[in-house]
């Protein structure tokens, strides 16, 4: 067997966490699996051990593996001489991810834009709730680098 031993502790940290990304949207095996690569002792973990700790089929964790690859929110590695993929959490990474979600919250503010000037304007009452939310989106936009850039500057 290759279920990674976990203490309840983190078992009940894996599903706290699990549960709280599916609520933002995430499907169960993909958010069980990412609070796993959060909490393992483990940084690296096997399709099998993977699989085997949160008791999964194998097309659930294909498909829930392939899922967050296709979205960046893991990465994988090989190991010489070792022909399985060893998956694992792309926190290392979250300060590209940071600057990914700016450019997001731009577009999207840029699309909100687009559909606000094509609104009818007897809507009054929702056309100006979108230029709300247009306009927050874009104030939020200009403060964040700055925020970051605080941050980076003071974190010590």
């Amino acid at each position: 067997m290759e279920a990674i031993n976990l203490t309840e502790k983190q078992k009940q940290l894996v599903e706290k966490l699990g549960v709280n990304t599916e609520k933002e949207g995430m499907p169960p095996a993909p958010a069980r699996i990412m609070a796993l690569l959060m909490i393992s002792p483990e940084l690296e973990l096997t399709f099998d051990q993977i699989r085997e700790t949160l008791n999964l089929s194998k097309s659930a964790t294909s498909n829930a593996l392939n899922m967050l690859m296709n979205t960046d929110r893991i990465d994988y590695i090989t190991k010489s001489g070792d022909r399985k993929r060893y998956f694992k959490n792309r926190i290392g990474s979250w300060k590209e991810s940071i600057q990914q979600s700016f450019h997001k919250l731009e577009r999207g503010a840029d699309l909100l834009e687009e559909i606000l000037e094509n609104r009818p304007q007897h809507t009054v009452d929702f056309n100006e709730n979108l230029k709300d939310i247009i306009s927050f989106m874009r104030y939020v936009t200009k403060k964040l680098p700055t925020i970051y850039a605080e941050w980076q500057e003071n974190r010590e």
